[in-house]
């Protein structure tokens, strides 16, 4: 868990030495917040919010200043505003935040061609093949960082090792502006050195769950056996039985057929009330909508997706006899799926909204991103 150099390179350019891989997540810091700080000088070294400032408003980002005050994405403004009085709320401009990310993937494809994208802010780096022979993933990782930094003017954290659940971890352990490699042998160590709230996917009402049961770290989800998590976690507890060990086999995918566009976001606090669920959802439209006309697609079906505090999930969807003409159809037929469920049952921790039902051949040629997630919101 350190700067070290990793594994020397083996023969195969896809497969490391023992067969492992070596991964690198990128996670830009505060991606939206930070180039409104890059672009105006007075809101540097000052707490800023991205997203309305009304009292139905909802924080999409937040900065590192404002973050010291408790201020998280997905909050509503009027708690951002009281936890931090003189907290400055600017508008989205998605047309910078996706300039910014053009130019981050071109320093990503410059290293590797195995990225997969899962949002604007981050992506996993297959760099098994050290195409340039910088030496290292290490190096690669600090050289990434630091073209990014030039080229754009902004940080970004990095995590390198041999799984993308492992380096995906690690790009969170040295935030704002830092590095951190789990080399071969230290994987279950470290996922079991965390506190459970950091794993993927494990939200506030999960964390507290298993607080009950009486797991706190990742050492305690590792003493439990898979028959025991599946009786209290269901299909979950595969996952958590790997990634208690630090196991995950998933390659980095890269130029798969995109099935569906969309996007999803998890909340820091979670949401039930109809005008803040409303709000999410046209924060989501925005985006969902931005990767349709990027890739110029037509397709026929919105899928609305909701997970609750429990865990369970719903989704409902409409199919149209004809593509989506445009952003204007799109969110209508968003909003009538939600309308469709209020009030909600219980809170709700996570929601997202894809096309599908594509014509054939949109995006062929493009990294999928089915469902990925919006962590820049």
């Amino acid at each position: 868990m350190s700067e070290r150099d990793d594994i020397e390179q083996a023969d195969d350019p896809r497969e490391g030495e023992g067969g492992l891989r070596k991964i690198i997540h990128v996670d830009m810091d505060a991606f939206f917040a930070s180039v409104e700080q890059r672009d105006n000088p007075d809101l540097r070294g000052k707490p800023v919010a991205v997203g309305g400032s009304s009292g139905r408003g909802v924080v999409a980002a937040a900065s590192y200043e404002a973050r010291r005050f408790g201020v998280k994405s997905a909050m509503p403004s009027v708690t951002a505003r009281r936890l931090c009085p003189d907290l400055i709320f600017v508008k989205s401009r998605f047309d910078a935040y996706r300039e910014a990310s053009e130019q981050i993937r071109e320093i990503f494809y410059h290293h590797t061609p195995h990225v997969e994208p899962l949002s604007l802010d981050e992506a996993y780096l297959d760099v098994t093949e050290d195409i340039h022979a910088i030496g290292s993933a290490t190096r690669i990782a600090q050289a990434i960082r630091r073209e990014i930094r030039e080229r754009t003017g902004l940080t970004a954290s990095a995590g390198v090792s041999y799984n993308k659940f492992l380096a995906k971890m690690a790009s969170d352990q040295n935030k704002p502006d830092g590095i951190c490699v789990i080399r071969p042998g230290e994987g279950a160590a470290f996922a079991q050195s965390l506190p459970i709230r950091r794993f993927h996917g494990v939200g506030p009402k999960g964390a507290e769950k298993m607080a009950r049961l009486g797991i706190d770290t990742g050492a305690d989800l590792a003493a439990r056996d898979l028959v025991w998590l599946r009786a209290n976690f269901g299909s979950f507890a595969d996952y958590l039985y790997r990634a208690a060990r630090g196991v995950d086999l998933r390659p980095v995918r890269t130029n798969r057929i995109r099935k569906s566009i969309g996007g999803e976001r998890t909340f820091g606090e979670d949401i039930s009330s109809g005008p803040a669920l409303r709000d999410t959802l046209d924060d989501i439209v925005e985006i969902v909508w931005e990767r349709i006309a990027a890739k110029a697609a037509k397709g026929r079906t919105v899928t609305l997706k909701l997970k609750f505090t429990d865990f369970q999930l719903m989704t409902r969807a409409q199919s149209q006899p004809q593509a989506v003409a445009d952003k204007a159809e799109f969110a209508r037929i968003a909003h009538l799926l939600l309308a469709g469920e209020l009030p909600l049952p219980m809170p709700i921790r996570l929601m997202g909204l894809t096309l599908s039902n594509l014509d054939r051949g949109t995006g062929e040629d493009e990294p999928r991103r089915d469902d990925a997630q919006l962590s820049l919101l």
